[in-house]
């Protein structure tokens, strides 16, 4: 069984969720204030931690699989 489905994991959960609504509702202009930053540093992270996509693959695929000019597959 998971523990977010025992009953400490369930009144840990409810904490959570009463103390972070709490939490932003009491520091909105914080939070929201620091979202623009979020957003420009997103890029920076995604590529640090290779979660962005690789941008079509930075030309790695070009080749793979394609054939030449005779007909045959890529040697």
């Amino acid at each position: 069984m998971p523990w977010w489905r025992t009953a400490s994991g369930l009144v840990l959960i409810g904490f959570l969720a009463v103390g972070g609504f709490f939490l932003i509702t009491e520091h909105r202009a914080h939070v929201f204030g620091v979202l623009p930053y979020l957003l420009i540093l997103a890029c920076p992270l995604m590529h640090l931690f290779h979660r962005h996509g690789g941008h079509g693959g930075h030309g790695q695929a070009k080749h793979q699989g394609h054939d030449d000019a005779s007909g045959k597959a890529g040697s």
